[in-house]
């Protein structure tokens, strides 16, 4: 088979692809230093550590930084249960932000998919320390779009 001929993997298929390193990994990642670490269906974990590059003007992690790995790991979930072919982007989410996460602790964000349909996907997620301690909660609502 060859390049242009592969036939399409599923979300969950191409997601186990980035994670052994035979996938495109989002250069989101690289850029705000997080990334993918599980996948399964309709649950995928991001791990990740704010550094100082990421604060607001008080010095505080920047909500986007919240956003960014939220975003990712949600969409990611509801990535995880779309057939081949099919592809998806984020309609809107929503974060809170329950209290600040010390620059440089790493923390781990988790996405669950919620319910994945044929024109909407809905993920809840969380940030959470290594001590199990509650940083943020996020939800998104995905469009589910053909790609063939």
């Amino acid at each position: 088979m060859t390049e242009t001929t592969r036939k399409p993997l599923s979300g969950l298929d191409s997601l186990r692809a980035m994670l052994a390193g035979k996938g495109r990994a989002p250069a989101i990642s690289a850029t705000l230093n997080f990334k993918a670490v599980a996948v399964e269906e309709g649950v995928v974990t991001f791990t990740g550590t704010p550094l100082e590059a990421f604060t607001n003007p008080i010095g505080t992690v920047h909500g986007g930084w919240y956003g960014a790995i939220l975003d990712s790991c949600m969409a990611c979930a509801v990535f995880s249960k779309l057939p081949a072919g099919t592809g998806y982007t984020t309609l809107e989410y929503k974060v809170n932000i329950i209290r600040p996460i010390p620059l440089g602790t790493e923390v781990t964000a988790t996405g669950t998919a919620q319910h994945v349909g044929r024109s909407t996907g809905v993920a809840v997620g969380e940030i959470r320390g290594v001590d199990g301690r509650l940083y943020a909660t996020g939800s998104t609502t995905c469009i589910v779009m053909s790609q063939g």
